[in-house]
């Protein structure tokens, strides 16, 4: 499994100390769009596992993939309760989108992209709940969700590993310059000023 550190090394950029600092502020928009994500992630999946019959690897990664999104996303909803945030419509973030408009038209590019995208989501949503922990820790209302930040540490690197390996699987040549291109596009979305606060946006306009 991948450790802390590749993933980190993976991604062209840390998250902003200017997103860091207004997460504690916003806490219920994060709680919110992080269910919205786990969610999403869970639809990304199924969606892959309908579009690529033929493909075992990707079936089986991506059936326990989705099971294991839903699982956070029903660990999200409920941390939500406990905490007293209703759970309600959000407008999604530039980030996804900003990822996604650079898929390429036609397979297997269009297989390969999205899952080079969907390794590096899991990879920024591991290395901000690492980021996060700390700050949610020190604070004893928001210990638990902290703590439950550290948890997920694991599952988000193993999904990062795993779309990264199919992706090599089914692409017929090298994908490390298609790595780096949206490692520019992804470090550009997180570090560039960003209207809306989301659990992946980038640094938070005044």
């Amino acid at each position: 499994m991948a450790g802390l550190d590749e993933v980190k090394a993976f991604l062209g950029c840390a998250t902003p100390a200017a997103w860091l600092a207004r997460a504690p502020e916003n806490l219920d928009i994060l709680l919110i769009d992080h269910a919205h994500c786990e969610k999403k992630a869970a639809s990304t999946a199924l969606n892959l596992l309908f579009r690529y019959v033929d493909k075992r690897n990707l079936l089986s990664s991506m059936s326990q993939l989705a099971r294991e999104e839903l699982l956070h996303f029903e660990q999200v909803v409920e941390m939500m309760e406990r905490h007293g945030v209703q759970y309600g419509h959000l407008s999604p973030s530039r980030y996804a989108q900003g990822l996604r408009q650079h898929i390429r038209p036609t397979e297997p590019d269009k297989l390969v992209d999205t899952l080079i995208i969907g390794a590096f989501i899991e990879a920024r949503s591991c290395e901000r709940f690492d980021a996060l922990a700390p700050l949610l820790q020190a604070n004893p209302s928001t210990a638990d969700i902290g703590k439950y930040y550290i948890f997920l540490l694991k599952s988000e690197s193993r999904h990062y590993e795993g779309y990264l390996a199919l992706a090599r699987e089914y692409s017929p040549v090298h994908i490390e310059n298609r790595i780096a291109f949206f490692r520019e596009v992804e470090r550009e979305l997180i570090e560039t000023p960003d209207t809306d606060f989301r659990f992946h946006s980038g640094v938070p306009q005044a």
